[in-house]
């Protein structure tokens, strides 16, 4: 019988690079961190890919975007859609992987003038499975009525896009401190939060020296969770001001719809 392969998924919201009180640039802190990790696929938000002032500011700033500085070093295929674009500069949503990224879309799924969102819409070639892996890389807003407009684009997104038998990981920053999202999901489109999933609940993320509210998830379909860990303490409490969630998941070699449930 054919094993299932072992993906490495990591959700991050990096704050644009700097730390709690955009105090410190701390970026390459951050590469040199996720490298010992080295997750197979990246979802991040809040990347920035040109902040004119703030290269100005810190010698260190990269001539690249961040996620081009991010990826040289272990992650040589990246999509970045743009979401919240200013005078000086722009920034939203990446996914990194190690994986080739067959084709991508950015969605622009703003509802107000304040909160500039963004669905980050990848499709993967993964070794090992027949069906393609779609990858969503999301940032929903604070605001209660305009993220559940973006959850409701989100799943007809996914009905339009993604046949049943592609497996899907939707992953990112959601906002949902009422923690609602979840029961939406599963009915809607049948997707999986890997840490309710695992542990009975979503994992606390923010902010990231007392996490109490649990913003940032891992939703699955067609993939079966395996593990889970949220990255509190040192050094990830002084890089941003959410935690990251690292997660593993098996795919079969043959994916079906059901093989999301945990």
């Amino acid at each position: 019988m054919d094993e299932d392969v072992v993906v490495r998924l990591l959700s991050y919201n990096i704050h644009k690079g700097m730390g709690v009180g955009n105090r410190a640039f701390t970026l390459p802190s951050i590469r040199d961190a996720l490298i010992n990790l080295l997750p197979n696929v990246m979802f991040l938000q809040e990347v920035v890919g040109q902040h004119d002032k703030h290269a100005n500011r810190f010698t260190e700033w990269p001539s690249e975007g961040q996620f081009s500085f991010l990826a040289e070093a272990r992650w040589p295929h990246t999509a970045y859609g743009k979401n919240a674009v200013y005078s000086h500069g722009h920034h939203g949503n990446a996914i990194l992987s190690t994986f080739p990224i067959l084709e991508f879309e950015n969605i622009d799924v703003s509802t107000n003038a304040f909160e500039s969102r963004g669905i980050l819409h990848a499709v993967l070639e993964v070794p090992g499975i027949s069906a393609p892996l779609h990858c969503m890389c999301v940032h929903l807003n604070i605001l209660k009525r305009g993220r559940e407009a973006q959850l409701k684009r989100l799943c007809q997104r996914v009905l339009r896009s993604v046949p049943d038998d592609h497996p899907l990981i939707v992953a990112g920053d959601f906002n949902d401190w009422q923690e609602s999202a979840s029961k939406l999901l599963f009915e809607d489109i049948g997707a999986h939060e890997v840490f309710l999933g695992l542990t009975g609940k979503h994992a606390p993320t923010f902010p990231t020296a007392y996490p109490m509210l649990r913003l940032d998830r891992i939703y699955a379909r067609g993939c079966r969770a395996i593990g889970g860990d949220v990255l509190h303490g040192e050094p990830w409490d002084s890089f941003s001001d959410h935690a990251p969630l690292l997660a593993h998941v098996a795919i079969g070699t043959k994916t079906t719809q059901q093989s999301g449930e945990n």
